[in-house]
């Protein structure tokens, strides 16, 4: 089955568009079901297995800790390799059609109010190259509302300051042009000018650089952003990346954008993706409400 996998890897770069990261993820979910496969049921081809095999292996993965949004991501997995099973004509019926992914508890995603991303950024220390890398990498987070993945792949020819947009690379590779504000523009200059040409060692076209003058990875700003939070007297556990996203997002329907023109900002592919917005909104304005009505709570 081993080979029918590496199609299926195949599949979801060349036809599909799907990220790495996503492939990866794949991979890991369907080499653990098809170890269980031949383990426990002994199975060596795809037309062999069953439903009951398949919901076998997702109560195996629960009895193992798994939450419930862990074994839905593994059994979309499963499910896309089964329909890849039957596009590719190596079974007649897919087994998975009738299994219902778990129920997950919907949490709405921490966000900063203005004040608190105001706070961040007012506690840089913009007189090192650093600093100004730092500043540019949270004005055009939190100004643009870019996925972490976004941000670092910029390269030095995305960045059109004088129209005052970028080009980004998002899911499944598709390009989508995103406005700048004028606050990131400023801090994008300042550190085109000021920093990176002290942080660069060798020749690199992307943006944003490390102290090394390597490129930035997601681990290397997942720590600016925690040193950051705390250096604003800001909860570090509730500060990452996708907090920023989250912000930028919330902050620009409470101040009156349409849902879908927001959904083309953030590159959703989906507008029942971008509906959880509303819901924070709604939640933070009933938050509001409470704390600031006399008659919201019974004395």
């Amino acid at each position: 089955m081993i080979f029918l996998l590496n199609d299926f890897i195949y599949y979801l770069n060349h036809e599909k568009g799907l990220s790495k990261n996503t492939q990866s993820a794949y991979r890991r979910d369907i080499e653990s079901y098809i170890d269980f496969l031949t383990k426990y049921h002994h199975v060596k081809n795809v037309d062999k297995i069953t439903q009951k095999q398949v919901e076998g292996f997702l109560k195996s993965q629960k009895n193992k800790g798994l939450s419930a949004k862990s074994l839905s991501r593994k059994l979309t997995s499963i499910k896309s390799f089964h329909q890849f099973l039957i596009l590719e004509n190596e079974v007649d019926v897919d087994v998975t059609k009738e299994i219902e992914s778990p129920k997950i508890e919907k949490n709405l995603p921490t966000i900063l109010s203005i004040d608190e991303v105001v706070n961040l950024l007012e506690n840089i220390d913009k007189s090192t190259s650093l600093g100004l890398r730092n500043t540019a990498l949270i004005e055009l987070i939190y100004g643009s509302g870019l996925r972490v993945s976004e941000l670092l792949n910029i390269k030095l020819t995305d960045i059109h300051m004088s129209q005052a947009y970028v080009i980004v690379v998002g899911k499944g590779s598709k390009e989508r042009m995103v406005p700048l504000s004028d606050m990131a523009v400023i801090a994008i200059r300042n550190y085109l000018i000021n920093g990176r040409e002290e942080l660069l060692k060798s020749k690199n076209d992307l943006l944003f650089l490390n102290s090394s003058g390597k490129p930035l990875s997601r681990v290397g700003f997942f720590k600016v952003l925690k040193k950051l939070a705390k250096d604003s007297g800001l909860d570090e556990t509730k500060v990452s990346p996708h907090t920023l996203r989250h912000s930028f997002a919330t902050h620009l329907l409470e101040n009156g954008m349409d849902l879908r023109s927001l959904q083309n900002l953030l590159g959703h592919e989906d507008i029942s993706t971008t509906q959880i917005y509303t819901h924070i909104s709604q939640h933070r304005l009933k938050e509001v409400y409470n704390k600031t009505h006399p008659r919201a709570k019974e004395e």
